[in-house]
């Protein structure tokens, strides 16, 4: 098959979960034999680059702001794939889904997956959200499948639109755990010596909650903010303000590779305080590293989580402050979580059988007459 993916930023950077998810079925789509397209805008991926883990790379320009840089480049992909001999065009995220409508007027095969419901995001504004709203109603009604990466999206596009769509999970690897070399010299920071928010900084993932939490406690462990913007970087000035003078408080920018799976390895206690999630994969992704995790309790985190960690009132900093408190001072509350993640998560939230899911849908999909 001749697959592509538009709606990610790109590859080779962790720019976003949907970047993530579209990197790792890609490659493993590749290695099944496929030919796999993969659609990238020019300041996430680097122009030069033509293949990547076995991924061919079309890059095309953009307009390189908040509000035009997705809508430009989904529309110049969708009118650049009805040249090629795709056998699927694969749509990520619901923004981009609004340009689905054209590949299917010419009678190609198309697929969307929602990784989330991007309108309840705090950064857009009005019309923002009235053309995100379309971008999810277009996925459900447009494509000739609908992806859902939880159960929580499937039942909301069920009992809003009557779509039955298919539910395909994010995934995880088994990690390579590193003991602290890179984040010792870099922050000082020691294994068991730091609470660790790894995520995109932007206003839905809440932490400013987590901020205003650890601010309230009383510890000798330090908070480690680890990640990056794109144009959300007033956002990232709020966040430092609130951290003030704190020493103990530590932005360590977009991190990958080595130093990434340190502080997911040595952390004591990993949190993520979203307003709102698709399918989190930091979450998952510290859940295989055997991380003890805080979450707030929306129905995405939940559906991840179950009982295998400690949760919060969404949006309750209080309550976030009243738990972290409890494990910074119960440290064998956090080995039991411990014990009980790692296993659970790999064997539920793998890659290569959520790539082997994907293909067998495409394949059905070619298989119909629609």
């Amino acid at each position: 098959m001749k697959i592509a993916m538009i709606g990610q930023k790109g590859v080779s950077s962790r720019a976003g979960g949907i970047e993530i998810h579209v990197e790792e079925i890609g490659k493993r789509l590749a290695g099944m034999g496929h030919e796999v397209y993969i659609y990238t805008r020019p300041h996430y991926t680097d122009v030069s680059l033509k293949e990547y883990k076995g991924m061919k790379l079309i890059p095309l320009p953009t307009i390189n702001s908040k509000h035009l840089d997705a809508i430009t480049h989904t529309f110049i992909s969708s009118v650049h794939s009805l040249f090629k001999e795709f056998d699927i065009i694969h749509y990520h995220a619901i923004g981009p889904s609004t340009m689905s409508f054209i590949p299917r007027i010419f009678a190609r095969k198309v697929v969307c997956t929602i990784h989330g419901l991007d309108w309840k995001r705090e950064k857009w504004g009005k019309f923002a959200k009235m053309y995100l709203k379309l971008g999810e109603i277009a996925a459900c009604k447009i494509p000739h499948e609908t992806i859902v990466v939880s159960n929580t999206l499937k039942k909301y596009l069920y009992d809003k639109y009557k779509r039955d769509s298919q539910f395909i999970p994010n995934g995880v690897n088994t990690p390579l755990k590193k003991e602290p070399e890179i984040i010792k010299n870099k922050y000082g920071l020691q294994k068991d010596g730091y609470i660790l928010f790894l995520a995109r900084l932007v206003p839905e993932k809440g932490v400013h909650y987590l901020l205003q939490a650890y601010n309230k406690i009383l510890t000798n462990k330090k908070l480690v903010i680890a990640g990056g913007s794109s144009h959300s970087s007033d956002y990232e000035q709020k966040l430092k303000s609130l951290a003030g003078n704190n020493k103990n408080i530590i932005f360590t920018g977009h991190v990958q590779g080595q130093e990434l799976s340190e502080l997911f390895t040595n952390a004591y206690v990993y949190v993520l305080p979203s307003e709102i999630e698709g399918l989190p994969i930091s979450l998952l992704e510290a859940l295989s590293y055997g991380q003890c995790s805080i979450v707030s309790n929306i129905d995405e985190n939940l559906e991840v989580i179950e009982d295998k960690g400690f949760t919060f009132e969404n949006k309750n900093y209080v309550n976030l402050s009243q738990i972290l408190s409890f494990l910074v001072n119960n440290p064998d509350e956090v080995y039991k979580k411990r014990k009980l993640v790692e296993e659970y998560v790999l064997t539920k939230y793998n890659w290569d059988s959520i790539s082997k899911q994907t293909e067998q849908l495409y394949m059905k999909i070619l298989k119909e007459v629609f």
